[in-house]
Parts: structure tokens; C-alpha cells; sequence
């Protein structure tokens, strides 16, 4: 009778003993994540979070399209060759997709011999080659490295403009989640150039409201280093200095614009040094141009003319695509007055220089769009009340499922 009271007991004290070592666990991780300074262990949250989700929907989805016959359609069959040459893994190869091997191209030409492609700005792709002797010399694993690091600081210098812009912690991060849920935001962890922007693009901002300006100058010559559009970002920089001495003018006051900002001047300066690498390698100081005029039938043109055309005259899918720019910018507008000048400009110029460039750019507008950050912004102030930010949050996350159903069916000809 003792032993089997005795043993009644020993089994009841495996639970209580299995509950404290949870407990011990438990107190143990929050007084680790306690010690990590804000908001790091929010950033890191949406980063793991939003990487586990994806990784184990993109797998499980091409593991379903395995038995279906038109996946990938015919003209991507080649697209997907690529991606297995590039890792056995599908929650690596996924992540790779028609730039992403021009990239890979350009991160391993010897820099000794002539250049044969000036249609890509080189920051990222330069950026793999170092990193590359570290992974065995896999340039393409090193592009996937740079871009998901990139993401990761992306969220934290969001986080710290969203504080300073909306006023608090709560604000800051719906500023954060939005950000991970526009359209096409998955494109933050692909061997892309989209998470790089950002990061830089936000970092820029963030170190202007707090003044720094040499900062942002060094930030922003690798901005415009990243993609064409990023010299243009000086003029919204430049608002941001404007506005903090309230937008007065005169000869003095010119002077001390010139004193406090002068390292915006570095932010062209990164362009004009894409376009010295091009004339040093070619002789033509617009290789970059001419190789987009033609290879891709690239030409300026009135951005509205081109968004008209593609609400009126163009196949239905990118009639769709043009929506959506149409869409963000009537975020922007209802937004305007909360976002202040700066901002309102930055969001335009995002999206109407992509639209400049032609119909070719119909086929990479969602792309294109996910540096609009402010959008992110205006949501963020719109969602404060539980019940709308509930709503919001699954309509953009069921948005985002569905193309990124499509990117994984390989019809990324819609997206990018």
C-alpha cells in the first residue's frame, strides 16, 4: 500500500517537476531577452517570424505544384533550371528568380577584364564578393546573406523612424508590420536589390530627423549606389533640413542650409561614382542608359501618360499591377497632411520615376512600389484602433499569400 502510494506520488511529482523546468526556461529566455536593448527583440520577432512562415509555405506550396502540369509555365522553365544549379534546398532556390542570376553574374566578373553589362548598379552585387570566400566561394548564398542582413536592419531603422514620426513604441511597430506586409514585401528575403534599398533609404531619414547629417550623406552615397532612383532621394533629404528650420529663406539662412547640409552633396556623388565606373570601363559616362534603352526598350517618358496607359490600354494583368501604383498613390494623397512635405515627396518620386521609365516597367511595378515606405506610415496612423489594425492585418497578409503563391507557381513575370 506505501509502495503504491509511493509511486502514486513520484508519478504526480514528473509534471510539477517538467512545469519548473518550463517555468526556469521561461524566466531564463526573458531575462536574456531583457538584457537585448529595444526594439531588437521585436525586430528580431518579425524577422524570424515572417522568415519560418514564408520558408515552410514556399516549400510545402512547391511540393503541391509538383503534380500540377503548368507549373512553371513554359517560358520559365529555364528560370527554374537556374534555381536548382543554385541550391538543392528549395527554401534557398525560392528565393532566387531571373535578376537574381544577373546579380550572381556580376558579383564573380573579374574586374580586370571589360565590363560586359552596365544595366545594373553595383552596390549589391559587390557587396557579395567578400562575403563569398567565407561560404566556399558561393556568390549566389552570399546575394541571399546581404539581402536577408539588409531586411533585418531594414526593420530596425523603420522601427526608430516609426518612433520618431508617429510618437510611440505601439505606433513604430504597426509601421513595422505593414512594412513586412505590402503586396509584395516576401521580395525583402529574395537574392533581390529591394531590401537593400530600404534599409538604406530609411536609415537616410532616420539619421536625418536626428540631425546627423554626415551620416545621412554616407548613407545615402551608397543609396544612390543601390538602384537609379536613389540620388533622387536627396531632395526629400533635403526637405527634412528645411523643415527642421522651418522653411525659411533668405541669404543667412541659405548659409546655414549650406553649413549643416553639405553631406547631402555625397548622395549624387554615389550615382556620378556608377557613372565613372561605367566610363572607365566603357569610355561612355551613360553605358548604364544605352544598356537599358536597349536591352530593355527603356525610354523617359511623362510618368502620368504611362500610368493612363496602363489603366486603358494594356492586357488585364497589367492593368492590375498599374492599380495597385494608383492605389498607393491615393494613399500618399489621403495621407498627405500627416505625412508632412518630405515624406508626400519621397512616396511620389517612388512612384512616378519608375512609371517614367515606360510600359516596360509595368512588368516590375510591384516591385518598384515596395519602397514606398510611407504608405506604411499613413496605415500605421489609420489602424491605432484594435479592431481596424485586426482587419487591416489579414487583408494585406491574404493579399500578400496570394502573390506569393503566384511568385512560387514561377508566374514572377507578374511581380518582377
Amino acid at each position: 500500500m506505501h509502495r503504491g502510494r509511493a509511486a502514486t506520488d513520484r508519478r504526480r511529482a514528473v509534471p510539477a517537476r517538467l512545469a519548473g523546468r518550463a517555468h526556469d526556461v521561461r524566466r531564463t529566455v526573458a531575462r536574456v531577452a531583457g538584457r537585448v536593448p529595444a526594439p531588437w527583440p521585436y525586430v528580431l520577432a518579425v524577422f524570424l517570424g515572417t522568415k519560418i512562415v514564408l520558408s515552410v509555405v514556399g516549400v510545402l506550396a512547391l511540393s503541391a505544384f509538383d503534380e500540377v502540369p503548368w507549373a512553371p509555365p513554359p517560358d520559365e522553365t529555364m528560370m527554374r533550371e537556374q534555381q536548382r544549379a543554385v541550391s538543392g534546398h528549395r527554401a534557398v532556390s525560392l528565393w532566387f528568380a531571373w535578376d537574381s542570376f544577373l546579380y550572381d553574374r556580376l558579383a564573380q566578373l573579374p574586374l580586370d577584364e571589360p565590363w560586359p553589362d552596365f544595366g545594373f548598379p553595383l552596390l549589391y552585387p559587390f557587396l557579395a564578393r567578400p562575403l563569398a570566400p567565407l561560404l566556399g566561394g558561393d556568390t549566389a548564398l552570399a546575394l541571399l546573406l546581404v539581402a536577408n542582413v539588409a531586411f533585418l536592419l531594414m526593420l530596425y531603422f523603420a522601427h526608430g523612424l516609426g518612433e520618431r514620426l508617429l510618437g510611440d513604441d505601439a505606433s513604430a511597430r504597426r509601421f513595422v508590420r505593414y512594412l513586412v506586409l505590402l503586396p509584395a514585401a516576401f521580395l525583402f528575403q529574395a537574392a533581390l536589390t529591394e531590401s537593400l534599398f530600404l534599409c538604406l533609404a530609411l536609415a537616410a531619414f532616420h539619421y536625418a530627423e536626428r540631425g546627423r547629417w554626415l551620416l545621412v550623406g554616407v548613407v545615402g552615397f551608397f543609396l544612390a549606389s543601390s538602384r537609379s532612383v536613389g540620388f533622387l532621394v536627396v531632395l526629400p533629404l533635403a526637405l527634412v533640413l528645411f523643415r527642421q528650420h522651418r522653411y525659411r529663406l533668405g541669404p543667412r539662412r541659405w548659409w546655414a542650409y549650406l553649413r549643416v547640409g553639405w553631406p547631402l552633396a555625397l548622395v549624387p556623388a554615389g550615382w556620378l561614382a556608377f557613372m565613372a565606373f561605367c566610363r572607365w570601363q566603357s569610355g561612355d559616362w551613360f553605358a548604364y542608359k544605352h544598356a537599358q534603352e536597349e536591352g530593355w526598350g527603356i525610354r523617359v517618358q511623362n510618368p502620368l501618360a504611362v500610368l493612363w496607359h496602363g489603366l486603358t490600354d494594356t492586357p488585364p494583368r497589367d492593368a492590375l499591377r498599374v492599380w495597385f501604383a494608383v492605389l498607393v498613390l491615393a494613399v500618399l494623397v489621403a495621407g498627405a497632411r500627416r505625412l508632412g512635405l518630405p515624406y508626400l515627396a519621397y512616396g511620389l518620386i517612388m512612384v512616378l520615376v519608375p512609371l517614367s521609365m515606360g510600359p516596360p516597367v509595368y512588368k516590375s511595378l510591384l516591385r518598384y512600389l515596395l519602397a514606398v515606405f510611407p504608405v506604411g506610415l499613413v496605415l500605421a496612423r489609420w489602424a491605432r484602433h484594435a479592431g481596424a489594425d485586426a482587419w487591416l492585418t489579414a487583408a494585406l497578409a491574404l493579399l500578400q499569400g496570394a502573390l506569393f503563391v503566384t511568385w512560387l507557381a514561377y508566374w514572377t513575370h507578374f511581380i518582377i
